[in-house]
């Protein structure tokens, strides 16, 4: 058997066109734009690639970017501030403050600022326990996007066994409470599972998201399995040779195996081009979400 990829780049990008269909709809119905505030702390690198993707792909969709800089010695106090002056700016439908923030402030007390009705990532306490009751939510973008990936590629998944590698509030929690809504049986699998790989092979779907490189191996996997694999982890690239100062070069690669896993199960998503595009589609999504619940209007199905 050698799996099906998932293409989480053009599934993502349906996703961001039926977006923007959406948002010139309640343009021309409401004359009403949806705005996306993004503030970054600090200049990490990676940080200023993902701020500027998310930007391009606001504008793209027809919505109000709105990009605050900070100097990475800001005070928390002023990073506190600036986000209580979002919550109560009336065209800023939601807020996100780019993580991983200097070591002087605390990434749970900004989470724990921000307007549960803006929070866009869907990490404020109010919106996680919101999700685990059943109740309407902001849900974090990540694990909304593989729950969207998993539906494309096998429709109904209600009755399947998940099983989900890792246990994080990001990822891992809020993806089992998704699935679990999707009447799946779900297991959480963690570092202290007894003999994780053959509780692995009992998925029917499988998530990794623990951020260990190429941890889950061909064994480990149910034949016929759908394997979502979330992880972003850099390794040595031998292969490529050396960068221009001399330095080796590096891949991307997820927590699974891909070569090997591909040999096993039936659907499996790549890294880079899984997962990853998929975060940026769902952030609009919970913009376009949160600006129809702010104004009371219908949301439009994506």
């Amino acid at each position: 058997m050698t799996a099906q990829k998932i293409d989480g780049k053009e599934i993502a990008a349906q996703l961001r066109g039926r977006i923007g269909k959406a948002v010139a709809g309640l343009q021309a119905a409401h004359g009403k734009t949806p705005g996306l505030a993004v503030v970054l702390v600090g200049e990490d690198a990676a940080s200023e690639v993902y701020v500027r993707n998310k930007g391009i792909a606001t504008k793209a969709a027809g919505m109000t970017s709105y990009e605050f800089r900070l100097p990475a010695d800001t005070p928390e106090d002023a990073l506190l501030d600036k986000v209580r002056a979002l919550n109560a700016e009336p065209d800023v439908n939601g807020i996100l403050v780019q993580f991983p923030v200097p070591a002087q402030i605390s990434q749970q007390r900004v989470i724990d600022t921000i307007d549960p009705s803006k929070d866009v990532d869907g990490l404020n306490p109010a919106n996680a326990g919101r999700l685990v009751s059943g109740l309407q939510a902001l849900t974090p973008c990540t694990p909304l996007g593989s729950v969207i990936l998993a539906k494309e590629t096998l429709g109904e998944l209600s009755g399947k066994h998940a099983v989900i590698i890792g246990r994080s509030n990001l990822v891992g929690k809020p993806v089992a409470q998704l699935l679990l809504n999707e009447n799946c049986t779900v297991t959480m699998a963690h570092s202290r599972t007894a003999d994780l790989p053959a509780m692995c092979r009992q998925a029917d779907i499988l998530v990794a998201a623990v951020g260990i490189a190429e941890l889950v191996k061909g064994d480990w996997v149910k034949p016929g399995a759908c394997v979502i694999d979330v992880g972003i982890n850099r390794i040595d690239a031998p292969e490529k040779g050396l960068d221009d100062k001399g330095r080796g070069k590096t891949r991307l690669v997820g927590d699974v195996d891909f070569a090997a896993v591909s040999e096993i199960a039936a659907h499996i998503t790549p890294v880079p081009g899984g997962v990853g595009p998929m975060t940026i589609a769902c952030l609009l999504k919970n913009t376009l979400t949160a600006f129809c619940r702010q104004n009371g209007f219908e949301e439009p199905e994506v």
